[in-house]
């Protein structure tokens, strides 16, 4: 079989499950992974004959792929920020969102580094970060990579999560402390830190009737959901060990589920927050939300 072939008969047996041009991207991610091959070199070698193991292979994940698995998991990796990361069924894939979540907090560092007396700032540049429910590490690993000299610290519940993103850590030449815990049994950290941030669970029962099959016969459920009674119980959690452990002036960033905005705002007001900000991702969604501590 000839890779024309190959990727006729993938489109051909997709077509029915994906839109075209998902999986044309999934034939291009593929065919860079197990041939090593870019989408303009796949345009101009259809003739070439596929070795048995290669075809072996593309014929796994397309059986994979048939099953609603992400081809995240399928490859094993994606990239965040820029950056690779190592995914596996343990660990939330990354998404886009939370890249903008990322940059909302390294260009506040780097204003704060070039301005560092301006109002409502600490008269020092954050050093010290604290990610909440790290996964694959991608926030932690991702701000210890772009921010100067940070020093950054993890926490997850999951031992196999914290396993991959400190393989993740090694992979992109960082340093993060990563601590094994169930941050809704802490009641207490191990030092003060000038940013916090989480992207928790924040997904309501209600709302799994509109996700994907990819996504919920895959990805970890504790990563992704809480109950429809008490949504915001990993923020609140969070907020009220942030209340006594961020440096005066720190900063608490989250990701948040876009229908709890408003909620989101009259929670961490009544927890002992200002400077409360809502920030829309790239779709105009408010996905993001930045507050601090109010001063004594």
């Amino acid at each position: 079989m000839n890779l024309k072939q190959l990727k006729s008969n993938f489109t051909k047996t997709l077509s029915e499950l994906y839109p075209s041009e998902e999986i044309q991207s999934f034939f291009n991610w593929l065919a860079e992974h197990y041939l090593g091959y870019s989408r303009f070199e796949v345009s101009i070698k259809g003739e070439e004959e596929i070795s048995e193991v290669v075809e072996a292979k593309f014929s796994e994940a397309l059986q994979r792929l048939q099953n609603h698995e992400p081809i995240q998991y399928i490859l094993g990796e994606t990239e965040f920020y820029g950056l690779p990361f190592k995914v596996t069924p343990d660990t939330l894939i990354p998404r886009p969102e939370t890249e903008e979540l990322v940059e909302w907090i390294v260009l506040d560092s780097q204003e704060i580094q070039e301005t560092p007396l301006k109002p409502h700032a600490s008269h020092l540049t954050p050093d010290t970060f604290l990610d909440v429910g790290t996964g694959t590490g991608c926030i932690a690993i991702s701000l210890a990579k772009h921010i100067k000299e940070a020093k950054v610290s993890a926490i997850d519940i999951s031992a196999a999560a914290l396993k991959i993103a400190s393989e993740n850590a090694t992979m992109n030449e960082v340093t993060v402390n990563f601590i094994h815990a169930d941050i809704l049994k802490t009641t207490t950290l191990s030092q003060h830190y000038d940013v916090m941030v989480s992207n928790p669970p924040y997904v309501r029962a209600l709302e799994k009737e509109h996700m994907q099959p990819n996504v919920l016969q895959h990805e970890p459920e504790a990563a992704l959901f809480v109950s429809n009674e008490d949504p915001l119980l990993f923020y609140r959690t969070i907020a009220t060990l942030a209340k006594t452990h961020l440096t005066p002036n720190g900063a608490l960033y989250f990701e948040i589920n876009e229908y709890l905005s408003e909620e989101m705002q009259i929670m961490l007001s009544d927890e002992g927050f200002d400077e409360i900000e809502l920030k829309k991702d790239v779709f105009g969604k408010y996905r993001m939300l930045k507050c601090r501590r109010k001063s004594p």
